[in-house]
């Protein structure tokens, strides 16, 4: 056989097909960028000093990827200088939500600190938080081929034991076919990362994980994202702030006295 061209040697181009995508910016809604700048204010107010917070994201299960409310759990410790989050802190307060809302990422704060970017204690948080969030975020992204060299394509009680010694794949059908393509999902999840700051800045990043279905490959990647606010019906009132109040006063813990090592945040 004559090759006209190199091209004619290279292999056919995969199937792949769009399913869906995963946010590139972090949606929030008016109410919960307020109620997170208003916590950040009664810590100062309440405790008389700035003391780093965390709360998690919520949404509802139907549309994740939009912040309709910030949660605030009881924190397992509030310092000057870092905020660390455990699974089982994220875990316990999933179990108080109502079951129409999930954690579809997390929220802290730097106080008065003038480091206005992520840590490498926060990044460590990030990834607690994306092995939570993951299945409850996780939406199909793709169809992708399985490239498979040496498929053996087999029928249903027409094949000896020997027979499955060969190839890489075996295919058992109820009928006799020639040709076969194996197609496989790309599942992708998310996870928001916001830091904010006394005097109103902030900071986004999304978390991803894209996970295959069959070979169970799985990718992480982080970018930085832009914060978008989105009008709801709902708005914050004096009587949210009174409540939230409350929950700052039983659920922050300042420690004035940590012990040194624990004052790194590096």
């Amino acid at each position: 056989m004559k090759l006209k061209t190199l091209a004619q040697l290279r292999r056919p181009a995969l199937y792949e097909k769009i399913l869906g995508s995963l946010p590139e910016n972090v949606l929030i809604s008016v109410y919960a960028k307020q109620k997170a700048f208003k916590i950040c204010e009664l810590v100062g107010a309440i405790f008389q000093r700035s003391y780093e917070w965390y709360g998690f994201t919520l949404a509802d299960k139907d549309h994740p990827e939009l912040v309709l409310d910030i949660g605030l759990p009881k924190n397992d410790l509030n310092l000057n200088d870092y905020a660390t989050i455990s699974p089982a802190t994220i875990a316990e307060f999933q179990e108080t939500l109502p079951h129409n809302l999930i954690i579809n990422g997390w929220i802290h704060s730097h106080g008065s600190l003038q480091y206005k970017h992520f840590s490498d204690i926060d990044e460590k948080n990030h990834r607690n938080v994306l092995d939570f969030v993951a299945a409850r975020t996780r939406r199909p992204l793709e169809k992708k081929e399985l490239a498979i060299n040496d498929l053996v394509l087999l029928v249903k009680g027409c094949f000896e034991e020997s027979d499955l010694e060969k190839g890489t794949v075996s295919l058992i059908t109820d009928a006799a076919i020639t040709e076969a393509k194996i197609l496989e999902t790309v599942y992708g999840s998310f996870c928001y990362c916001v830091v904010v700051g006394d005097g109103g800045w902030h900071e986004q990043a999304i978390q991803y994980q894209k996970r295959r279905a069959l070979s169970a490959l799985i990718r992480t990647k982080s970018i930085s994202a832009q914060m978008t606010v989105v009008e709801t019906e709902r708005s914050f009132t004096q009587l949210d702030v009174d409540i939230l109040a409350g929950e700052v006063k039983a659920k922050i813990r300042p420690n004035l006295n940590p012990p040194v090592e624990t004052m790194e945040r590096m």
